[in-house]
C-alpha cells in the first residue's frame, strides 16, 4: 500500500470538428486540453477515508470500518452476469441507489456535485477492496476546468480518481518511483486507468462515449467514429483561446434539433454532416503532417477548415448569438473560431498562429472579457494523466493545492 503522498492530473478535452455529425456515425476529432484537473491523495491512520472537492464545496469522510462491514457484492453483480467485460464491472442503476445509501444522499438527488461523490464511492470500493483492509486515505481534487461546459470535467476527474487509487493499491507502478524518469504510466496501465475511468463516468453520466475520459487518459488527439476510438500522430501542442460564452444549453437538446432538422429536409442535411465528415478527415490529415513538417501554410489550411465547420453547425441550427459575437469579436483581429461541444451557448475555440504578437492575443481576450465571456489562453494535443512531483508543478497550481 502507498506509503507517500501522491499527486496526479489529468486534462479536459476539447472536439476540434465533427460536433453533431458524430451522432449520426460520422468522425469527430478530440483534443486534450491543457487545462487540467489535479488530485491530491494522502495516506492516513485516522481510520477515515475523506474527499475534499473545493471547486464545489464538497467535503465527505467515511469511517473506513464502517465501509469494510458494507456487503459489497452487489458490485460484483454485473461481472457474473456479463463475464465478456472482463473483471471492471459497470454500474447499474441499483448500484448507484445502494451507493447513496452508503453516501447517506437522498433517493432523489441527481446534481453533478452528487454524482462525483457516487463516482468517487464506487471507484473506492470497487478498486480498494482487493486489500486486507480499505485504506484510510484523504483526497482532494481541485479543478482548471469550468464545470458543465463541455470540456470534459467529469471524465479528468475520474481518470485522476482511478488512476491515484490503482496506484496507491498497487495494482499499476507509481511511474515516479524507483528512479524511473517518467511521470506517465505504460500504455498497458494506462488502459485499465481508462477502463476504470469509464465506469466512473457510467454513474455521472449513465451512458457516455468513451471519447472524454479515453482524452484525459492518453492526452494528443483521438478519433472517434461509431463507437472505435484510435489515437492520431501527436500534433505540436496549438495554441488556442478557449471562451466560455457562459450560456447554458442543453446537449440533448440540441442533438434532438439536428435529428429533427435531418428528417425534415434530408437532402439538405446529410450532406451537410458528410461535409463535416470530410472536414475532419482533412483535419486529420494536416495534423498528421504538422507532427512532422509544421509550416505556416498548414495553420492556414486550419483557419479555412474552422470557418467552413462553423457555417455549417450554424446550418445545422446549432449556433448562439453569443457564439456569432465571439466570431466578431475574433474576425476583427483576423482569427478564427467555432463553436466546440454542442453548441447553443457554451465554449469556442479560437487557433493562435506561433508568430501572433502577444499584445494582439492580450487585446483579443481582453475584448472577449469585456462581452461577459471567460477566457483562457491554452493549448490542444496536452499530455494525458500524469503523476507529478510536488517540485515539478506549476507554481500556480502548487499554491492552489497548498492552500486547500
Amino acid at each position: 500500500m502507498l506509503s507517500e503522498v501522491l499527486l496526479v492530473s489529468a486534462p479536459g478535452k476539447v472536439i476540434l470538428h465533427g460536433e453533431h455529425a458524430v451522432v449520426h456515425g460520422k468522425a469527430a476529432l478530440a483534443v486534450a486540453l491543457n487545462l487540467r484537473t489535479f488530485l491530491r491523495l494522502q495516506p492516513r491512520s485516522n481510520g477515515k477515508v475523506s474527499l475534499n472537492l473545493p471547486n464545489t464545496g464538497i467535503k465527505q469522510a467515511w469511517d473506513v470500518a464502517r465501509l469494510q462491514l458494507l456487503d459489497t457484492s452487489f458490485l460484483d453483480k454485473y461481472r457474473e452476469e456479463k463475464p465478456e467485460q472482463g473483471d471492471i464491472p459497470a454500474p447499474t442503476a441499483e448500484q448507484v441507489e445502494k451507493l447513496k445509501e452508503v453516501a447517506g444522499f437522498p433517493v432523489d438527488c441527481a446534481t453533478t456535485e452528487h454524482l462525483a461523490v457516487l463516482a468517487f464511492l464506487y471507484l473506492y470500493l470497487s478498486i480498494c477492496r482487493k486489500q486486507r483492509a480499505l485504506p484510510s486515505l484523504d483526497i482532494t481534487l481541485w479543478s482548471e476546468l469550468p464545470t458543465g461546459a463541455g470540456l470534459g470535467s467529469s471524465a479528468a476527474y475520474s481518470v485522476c480518481v482511478a488512476a491515484a487509487l490503482l496506484t496507491a493499491c498497487e495494482e499499476i507502478p507509481n511511474p515516479l518511483k524507483d528512479g524511473h524518469h517518467t511521470n506517465r504510466w505504460t500504455g498497458e496501465d494506462l488502459e485499465l486507468i481508462n477502463r476504470w475511468a469509464f465506469q466512473g463516468e457510467r454513474v455521472i453520466h449513465g451512458n457516455p462515449s468513451g471519447v472524454d475520459n479515453a482524452v484525459s487518459t492518453w492526452g494528443g488527439a483521438l478519433r472517434y467514429q461509431q463507437g472505435k476510438i484510435s489515437p492520431l500522430k501527436r500534433p505540436p501542442p496549438l495554441k488556442i483561446l478557449l471562451t466560455n460564452t457562459k450560456v447554458p444549453r442543453s446537449t440533448k437538446a440540441l442533438v434532438a434539433g439536428v435529428r429533427s432538422r435531418l428528417t425534415k429536409f434530408p437532402e439538405i442535411v446529410a450532406p451537410l454532416l458528410t461535409s463535416i465528415d470530410a472536414i475532419s478527415v482533412e483535419c486529420e490529415r494536416v495534423l498528421g503532417e504538422m507532427a512532422t513538417d509544421p509550416v505556416p501554410e498548414q495553420y492556414l489550411v486550419l483557419e479555412e477548415l474552422i470557418d467552413m465547420n462553423q457555417h455549417h453547425l450554424n446550418a445545422l441550427g446549432v449556433g448562439h448569438a453569443s457564439l456569432d459575437r465571439l466570431c466578431q469579436v475574433t474576425t476583427a483581429r483576423g482569427l478564427h473560431s467555432k463553436l466546440t461541444g454542442a453548441g447553443g451557448g457554451g465554449c469556442g475555440i479560437t487557433l493562435l498562429k506561433p508568430d501572433l504578437e502577444r499584445l494582439e492575443v492580450e487585446a483579443t481576450k481582453q475584448a472577449l472579457t469585456d462581452c461577459g465571456f471567460d477566457c483562457w489562453e491554452t493549448n490542444i494535443g496536452a499530455p494525458g494523466v500524469s503523476t507529478h512531483s510536488a517540485a515539478s508543478l506549476d507554481t500556480h497550481v502548487q499554491q492552489a493545492l497548498d492552500g486547500l
